[in-house]
């Protein structure tokens, strides 16, 4: 009977269930291969489409627009190990979990810098004056000093060294993980968090492109720097520590400072529903009671009235006929 109840009602029980962390770091692996992917093709072919930072800003927020929405339900859309960095400091996500997740955008990442490297048709090499494949990607990869785009831009005139570097994409990152924090808290009201995120990213290469290449994601960093095959001497390969301390510093402060500032403690969260639970209490109880009260006087009224039979006498007149 009850069962039927709750079926006219419309009342149903949904157990919602997490995902499980294969699924997750699935997911994370196909985020970081997308992201990868558009980031590297772009900047691989920039000689031919000659779209640079801005292309590559473009295809970075879009791709990871299009990702989240896609799997962002599933993993909570890292795609970066800065980001899974900050979602741990901010008690997001286990230390377990952080490190699978770093796991699964590394091999995202590395899949995807590996379908360019294999797609590049030789007889391009010739025509942009390149002697193999691993040329190709020079121009993907992170780096400063002689390795940063500005280098190549100015002929040699001009660079950036490592410590402008340094600062660059710690402040870039910082943003990054502080924006994705912001838009995914609980509390937060925002429908389009893929959207901010993904224009933060934009925006961000925008910025930064002429520095580093906009490094911000150590996975894209390091796919890049794997397939460019230029560690020696001076190579770009030398320089990848920096792609990574950068990002996780940065995300590290904007974790510590979210929490510092813009958290609330769980105590005073579960106080304040303890106090909305009693205040809901005390109004239905003053509400059934101003229900109550009309009916009651009714109630009263309708006793103390007498009640008339159809001729128009009372029932204690007619009782008193009837004994006459």
């Amino acid at each position: 009977m009850s069962q039927d109840l709750a079926a006219t009602s419309g009342v149903t029980e949904v157990e919602e269930r997490s995902p499980s962390l294969l699924s997750r770091l699935l997911a994370e692996t196909f985020g970081t291969f997308l992201l990868t992917l558009v980031i590297v093709g772009v900047l691989v072919y920039s000689p031919l489409n000659t779209v640079g930072g801005l292309g590559a800003a473009l295809g970075g927020g879009f791709a990871y627009i299009a990702g989240a929405a896609a799997v962002g339900r599933v993993s909570g859309a890292h795609f970066n190990p800065a980001i899974s960095l900050g979602s741990w400091l901010s008690g997001r996500i286990s230390v377990s979990n952080m490190f699978s997740y770093w796991g699964a955008q590394l091999v995202g990442a590395i899949l995807a810098a590996a379908v360019v490297f294999a797609t590049v048709p030789q007889a391009l090499l010739a025509l942009v004056g390149k002697e193999n494949v691993s040329d190709m990607f020079d121009s993907a990869v992170n780096g400063f000093s002689q390795h940063s785009p500005l280098y190549l831009q100015t002929q040699g005139q001009a660079q950036f060294d490592w410590l402008p570097a340094l600062i660059v994409e710690v402040i870039i990152s910082a943003i990054l993980v502080g924006v994705y924090l912001g838009v995914h808290d609980r509390r937060s009201k925002i429908g389009y968090a893929p959207v901010a995120v993904g224009s933060a990213i934009a925006a961000l290469t925008l910025v930064s492109w002429f520095v580093t290449n906009t490094g911000m994601n150590p996975a894209r960093s390091t796919a890049a720097a794997l397939f460019a095959n230029n560690w020696g001497g001076d190579g770009s390969g030398r320089q990848l520590w920096l792609f990574w301390l950068a990002p996780l510093v940065g995300a590290a402060l904007a974790a510590l400072f979210y929490r510092a500032f813009a958290s609330v403690e769980p105590e005073a969260v579960e106080l304040d529903e303890e106090d909305d639970e009693d205040e809901d209490d005390d109004e239905a109880t003053e509400v059934v009671a101003a229900q109550s009260a009309p009916a009651a006087e009714a109630s009263e009224e309708s006793a103390e009235t007498p009640v008339k039979t159809a001729e128009g006498e009372t029932e204690s007149e007619k009782k008193a006929d009837d004994k006459a």
